[in-house]
């Protein structure tokens, strides 16, 4: 089986850490599947919300981060286990801002259109 170079380098941490981050992996992929199912909702089911344009756009952008998100926790989960491979820090990501200010944006157009249609 082919082993990305990043894994042959460094110590291997110990498993419990390496599990823990995996966890967090996993978690922040059902945070994008949820956001997916909810784009899809919103573009199929929200009948009487408007315009359709409106409501299309904000599915459409849901769904975008959703696989903005998927790549995200990606990228974090291989930098957290290069970091512990080298005894380094865990780095930051700027993906959770991202996702709750695109969150807070859309959770705002929403309530605007709930309570102006």
């Amino acid at each position: 089986m082919w082993t990305p170079r990043w894994r042959r380098e460094g110590q291997e941490p110990d498993y419990r850490f390496t599990l823990a981050n995996e966890r967090t992996f996993l978690a922040w992929v059902r945070t994008a599947m949820a956001l997916l199912a909810g784009g899809v909702l919103l573009d199929q089911f929200a009948v009487r919300l408007g315009p359709r344009s409106v409501l299309v756009a904000l599915a459409a952008t849901i769904a975008v981060l959703a696989a903005v998100l998927s790549v995200a926790a990606y990228r974090h989960w291989r930098d957290n286990e290069v970091a512990m491979r080298h005894g380094q820090a865990l780095p930051g990501t700027r993906a959770v801002p991202l996702l709750a200010a695109t969150m807070l944006l859309a959770a705002v157009a929403i309530a605007a259109l709930i309570v102006f249609a």
